[in-house]
């Protein structure tokens, strides 16, 4: 079983290794959604894979360092693409989350990238 909560985060990013010219090279903002998936069987009690409000609190943290921010000056993410943060929110979050199956990032509406660890 796979279950999920999804988060919405405002940011501002610049690639700094794009091809001379390339429009991501200027700092621009993004309206990112972030999926946060676990996946275990449902607890024979509960009836859950997990609490949502556990995948809450374990993304919190992440989600202040992250929200409203410029993503460049955040420690590892100098390079701020979709594929790299999804990494930076799996390595952060796979320790207080050991269900962690899959972190979905969607840069706008019809782009985006999963990371399975």
């Amino acid at each position: 079983m796979d279950i999920f909560k999804v988060f919405t985060l405002e940011a501002a990013h610049r690639l700094p290794h794009v091809p001379a010219g390339h429009k991501c090279a200027r700092l621009h903002g993004h309206s990112f959604r972030v999926e946060i998936h676990v996946s275990g069987q449902p607890d024979a009690h509960t009836g859950w894979v997990m609490d949502f409000a556990q995948i809450k609190a374990a993304f919190e943290p992440l989600y202040d360092q992250l929200d409203h921010h410029c993503l460049n000056d955040v420690p590892g993410l100098e390079n701020p693409t979709s594929e790299r943060l999804a990494m930076w929110i799996w390595d952060r979050l796979k320790p207080a989350l050991p269900l962690l199956s899959e972190v979905v990032v969607h840069e706008t509406c019809t782009s985006g990238c999963r990371y399975r660890g």
